[in-house]
């Protein structure tokens, strides 16, 4: 069928297989810019991200350094195995308040009370 101008008009078919397509492309487009997105802050945070961890081993070799100091200076006052049992101890206090406390900071990945409550509610909706 032509339309007034003469030129033959698309059936509904065409259309919808013109809007798929041109939606698939759209679609693909947005995830390769994305992508390209995520690659660039990737490689500029990448130095960053190394730094960090090499901060960390070396603030970790310090902690371990003074940790040893201190086991070593208690052993001229106590002796060597009771400086290493009371360094021992007080380390592990000190790791398994960490633990508890990073634990139950972790437990808001599951939601607190305020979040299962409202997501009850969107539930019976």
């Amino acid at each position: 069928m032509n339309s007034p101008s003469g030129t033959p008009e698309a059936s509904i078919g065409d259309l919808f297989t013109r809007v798929k397509t041109d939606g698939t492309a759209y679609v693909k487009a947005e995830m390769g810019l994305v992508g390209a997105i995520a690659r660039h802050r990737v490689g500029k945070a990448r130095n960053g991200f190394i730094a960090l961890i090499a901060a960390f081993l070396l603030l970790n070799a310090a902690l371990i350094t003074l940790i040893i100091s201190l086991a070593a200076a208690l052993a001229l006052k106590v002796g060597p195995i009771a400086a290493g049992a009371i360094t021992f101890v007080v380390i592990a206090i000190i790791a398994f308040i960490l633990v508890k406390w990073g634990a139950g900071k972790l437990a808001a990945l599951s939601g607190d009370e305020e979040e299962r409550t409202a997501m009850a509610a969107g539930a019976k909706l």
